[in-house]
């Protein structure tokens, strides 16, 4: 995920057919310009869990004005003695063309070798 200002990546296992419901979803969110909520959870936070976590809240308050807001925890691994994981929050606005271009991009995560899939922030 990366704000304009900062960026942070985690991975998270998914199950086989996670990602293109996701998108199946999402191409339906996409629709409500006006004040569409949408959460999206991966994974599990705390250590008890494997690899880390993924969950974003998606709004749309304004018509074609999408708020999104994350929270994300990577894979946890010794430091100093401790057992710890990377956190991040992060917060982007952005526009509903720059969504649409991020879903044709998310739709070919599956097969795509770089496994990037980009969302502009305005």
């Amino acid at each position: 995920m990366c704000n304009g200002h900062s960026t942070f990546s985690n991975k998270v296992y998914l199950g086989n057919t996670e990602l293109d419901e996701l998108f199946v979803s999402l191409d339906s969110f996409k629709t409500s310009y006006y004040g569409g909520l949408r959460n999206i959870e991966f994974g599990g936070f705390g250590n008890e869990y494997a690899n880390g976590a993924f969950h974003a809240h998606l709004h749309f308050s304004k018509p074609s004005n999408l708020f999104i807001a994350t929270y994300q925890q990577s894979e946890f691994f010794e430091f100093k003695g401790q057992n710890v994981a990377s956190e991040s929050k992060m917060y982007l606005s952005t526009k509903q063309g720059q969504f649409d271009n991020f879903l044709l991009e998310f739709k070919s995560l599956n097969s795509s070798k770089s496994g990037v899939a980009e969302l502009i922030r305005t």
